[in-house]
């Protein structure tokens, strides 16, 4: 595989089609366990996101990785925002200097960006959180000696809905404890759209 900026751009703006339709929804999981504002931010960010890198040319998946880090950080509120912001700029920081992005240099830019936000966010596996998508992802890769983007939607789906059930131990809903039990945590749904995204555009693109 090549991830290429082409690619990076057409997963951006699949990314912000996803977050804009299902706004409401993302609203409602973080309403039930959270603070409410998930789809809001969500929502703005990657409207921004789209505004910005749709005036600006890019020489590298790494560059352009960068801006959208550095405008989530800027244009979304919450816990979303730096998380978020933080594990595109840890993938940026992975890839720079690579002309090209194949399947290894990935797997490095997204196990960067998990550790960036186990860093940030003091959360692991299972605590009801966006990781509960993204370290499953990371560990199928990690598994596979190729890419099979069916896969990764369908890990990452199933990732999220298992999130229904877990106890809630960072954020918000650690306050709500047992109650937490039976919702989809909303940064896991979101990260649901990421991924889903990104599988798409890889089979569209063939990279």
């Amino acid at each position: 595989m090549n991830l290429t900026v082409n690619a990076t751009l057409k997963w951006m703006e699949k990314m912000n089609e996803k977050v804009q339709a299902n706004k409401e929804y993302l609203t409602e999981l973080d309403q039930a366990i959270g603070d409410g504002d998930h789809g809001i931010n969500m929502s703005r960010g990657f409207q921004e996101v789209v505004n910005k890198i749709s005036v600006t040319s890019y020489e590298t998946v790494s560059d352009c990785l960068k801006d959208v880090a550095m405008t989530l950080m800027t244009k979304v509120g919450g816990a979303s925002g730096p998380l978020y912001g933080t594990a595109f700029l840890k993938m940026s920081i992975s890839l720079r200097g690579k002309d090209k992005v194949d399947g290894m240099a990935l797997i490095l830019a997204i196990d960067e960006a998990v550790k960036g936000m186990i860093q940030r966010g003091k959360a692991a596996v299972g605590n009801k959180t966006m990781l509960d998508v993204w370290i499953p992802i990371l560990n199928l890769f990690q598994e596979k000696q190729s890419i099979n983007w069916n896969d990764v939607e369908r890990t990452a789906k199933n990732s999220m809905e298992k999130t229904r059930e877990m106890l809630a131990i960072k954020g918000r809903a650690a306050y709500l404890k047992e109650r937490s039990i039976g919702h989809i945590d909303a940064g896991s749904a979101s990260s649901f759209y990421l991924f889903q995204s990104l599988a798409e555009v890889a089979r569209e693109c063939e990279i």
